[in-house]
């Protein structure tokens, strides 16, 4: 019962903007924002999986920056882990492939204008509180990565 399975989410930061991904399922979650991601894999590196669940739900080539400080409880046996990521140079725009029915860019003045799963507030503050700015307009750049 101890065996925890962790969720790794993007803070996922493009032109001092950070994106936010609105769930289309399951039921009770459907309507809600959350950063992007998924569960770990058994053998895979937590960067590794935030690298590849972006690419599955959102149709990005990103890198994984950093993990940010913390921990959060999901619906057990899950926690979430957040960490830093960017896209690559010449990376697809994202868009909502799997689990999402829109994404918003949201600027350091818009960040709690989406209705934020309830798990992810506290993850998206300490986030903000990680990253200080959110990065240079136009420099794609995410400070700790």
């Amino acid at each position: 019962m101890s065996e925890r399975i962790v969720v790794v989410g993007a803070a996922l930061v493009d032109d001092g903007r950070l994106l936010a991904a609105r769930r289309s399922a399951p039921v009770e979650l459907a309507g809600r924002w959350e950063l992007p991601g998924g569960k770990v894999e058994p053998g895979e590196t937590a960067d590794a999986a935030l690298v590849r669940e972006l690419r599955e739900e959102l149709g990005v080539d990103a890198e994984a920056g950093g993990r940010v400080p913390g921990e959060w409880p999901l619906k057990s046996p899950y926690v979430l882990h957040v960490w830093t990521a960017r896209l690559r140079p010449g990376s697809a725009a994202p868009k909502p492939l799997q689990d999402h029915d829109e994404l918003r860019w949201l600027g350091p003045g818009e960040i709690w204008d989406v209705d934020w799963l309830d798990q992810d507030v506290p993850a998206v503050r300490r986030t903000l509180a990680h990253l200080g700015p959110l990065g240079g307009p136009g420099t794609g750049e995410v400070p700790g990565a």
